[in-house]
């Protein structure tokens, strides 16, 4: 599949999207807008001994990306079950577009669009033909079926395998239906798990690309489960970090930085001509002596960065001190920026700071 007929336009047009974004919009007023898409209190869900999620309080905004993020057997699974009505808890509440998911499961299941880690679909039918089958369950027939599947399709980038088989699909492909399928009923809320699996890096883009957009365009509220941490920190607006059941973490990824990340700024100081003998010596004197610099590392080999540590709340001034050092000791500075910790150091600095790192649970 070339990136060209990836981005295919919709079918649709407009009007129809308009349509669609006033339909959705009178769903949302009525059931309030002060009511929060996804919410959580003390959620709770125990198999026999073992507590499989534990008092979640989790509240989600309408048009937010929020990421899942928690090893096997943290609770991810378990609260999507709970979320969409699959599974009741043991006590607790939980609200998914103002309605209970364990009362009104199919109600629920109307408005919210789910993408399961394993999807599957009917192999002897084309993905049209699937699509048009889950499209009837939601009571969309006719033009507005056809026109409906027609966008999504052209939204995953599927429209010119849409009329073969899914059985000869790539599970890329199928991941790809999935999301298709998902979007067909044209939910209020996605809940997406692993919603990348097995597609190629260009398609990894498209998608998430997608997901930004009907946030931001189409207010949808997704909750996005993954251990991709690269592609969670790209793209949600906030991440709860989930482990041994309990949500450990919650807040934007600067903000988890601040609780969890390292207590050291990193700053890299790229320099030119430091081969020169004695030139490597010198450098790292000067920069040693930057005020606010509390250690130096210097590169291994060749032109690798310097790296220098600082306080967190000193690492701004101290980029500002070495510019003026360098300039007034003659070092050939040709780069300087600040290393911002990333997800996956976060990740693991919350399991640990938390005594949660390495746990065997096997529940999900």
């Amino acid at each position: 599949m070339s990136p060209t007929s990836r981005r295919r336009p919709a079918a649709t047009g407009p009007s129809s999207r308009r349509a669609r974004l006033r339909a959705r919009a009178s769903r949302i007023s009525a059931t309030g807008d002060a009511v929060a898409p996804i919410l959580t209190r003390a959620l709770t869900k125990r198999y026999g001994d073992l507590v499989a999620v534990d008092s979640l309080d989790l509240e989600i905004s309408a048009g937010e990306i929020f990421g899942l993020l928690g090893q096997n057997g943290a609770g991810k699974t378990t609260t999507i079950l709970m979320l969409l009505g699959l599974t009741e808890p043991t006590s607790g509440k939980a609200r998914v577009v103002g309605l209970d998911p364990a009362r009104h499961p199919l109600s629920v299941k109307r408005r919210v669009g789910y993408l399961p880690d394993s999807v599957g679909f009917y192999g002897g039918l084309t993905g049209r033909e699937n699509l048009r089958y889950t499209a009837r369950l939601n009571g969309l027939a006719g033009h507005e079926s056809e026109a409906r599947i027609d966008e999504v399709l052209g939204q995953v980038g599927m429209v010119d395998r849409a009329d073969t088989k899914a059985e000869t699909y790539s599970r890329g492909m199928l991941q790809r239906l999935g999301i298709a399928d998902a979007l067909v009923k044209d939910p209020e809320i996605l809940i997406l798990d692993e919603p990348t699996a097995a597609i190629d890096p260009i398609g990894v883009v498209e998608i998430l690309d997608l997901l930004r957009q009907l946030a931001d365009e189409e207010r949808i509220t997704i909750l996005l489960s993954s251990h991709l941490l690269s592609q969670v920190q790209s793209t949600c607006d906030r991440v709860g970090i989930f482990a041994a059941g309990r949500l450990i973490g919650v807040g934007t990824v600067p903000e988890l930085s601040q609780r969890f990340g390292e207590p050291t700024a990193r700053i890299e100081v790229s320099l030119d001509d430091v081969d020169v003998p004695g030139a490597g010596e010198r450098a790292k004197t000067i920069l040693a002596n930057v005020p606010g610099v509390t250690a130096v590392q210097a590169p291994e080999r060749g032109r690798v960065p310097w790296v220098l540590l600082a306080a967190p709340d000193e690492a701004s001034a101290v980029r500002v001190a070495v510019l003026a050092a360098a300039a007034r000791e003659g070092l050939q500075l040709t780069g300087i920026r600040p290393v911002e910790p990333s997800l996956d150091d976060i990740y693991r600095s919350a399991l640990h700071a938390t005594g949660l790192a390495g746990n065997g649970r096997v529940a999900a």
